[in-house]
C-alpha cells in the first residue's frame, strides 16, 4: 500500500512540474496580431461609449419632453377644473334666481 502510494504521488509531483513548462516565446506575427487585437478592443469600447451616450442624451431628451407634455395637460385640465366650477356656481345663482323670482311672482299673484 506504502509503494503504490509512494507511486500517485510521485506521479502527481511530475506531472505537476511538467505542466508549469514555461511558455514559448512569442513571435512577431503573434505579437503584432495581439496588438492589432487590442487596439481594435480599444476601438470597440470608445464606440459603445458613444453609442450609450446618444442613446442617453435621447433617452433624456423624451423624458423632458413627457414631462412638457404632462404639465401642460395638467394645467389644461386644472383650468377646465376652474371653468366647472365657475359654471356651477353661474347655474346655482341662476338657479337662485329663478327660484327667488318664481316665489315673487306668487305673492304678487296672491295680492291682487
Amino acid at each position: 500500500m506504502n509503494k503504490l502510494l509512494a507511486a500517485l504521488l510521485a506521479t502527481l509531483f511530475a506531472t505537476a512540474s511538467f505542466a508549469q513548462a514555461s511558455a514559448p516565446a512569442a513571435t512577431p506575427a503573434v505579437v503584432k496580431a495581439e496588438a492589432k487585437a487590442d487596439k481594435a478592443a480599444v476601438k470597440a469600447d470608445a464606440a459603445e461609449a458613444k453609442t450609450d451616450a446618444k442613446a442617453d442624451k435621447k433617452v433624456t431628451t423624451a423624458e423632458a419632453k413627457a414631462d412638457k407634455a404632462k404639465a401642460k395637460a395638467d394645467k389644461k385640465a386644472q383650468k377646465a377644473k376652474i371653468e366647472a366650477g365657475a359654471d356651477k356656481a353661474k347655474a346655482s345663482a341662476d338657479t337662485t334666481a329663478t327660484k327667488a323670482e318664481g316665489k315673487a311672482n306668487v305673492k304678487a299673484a296672491a295680492g291682487k
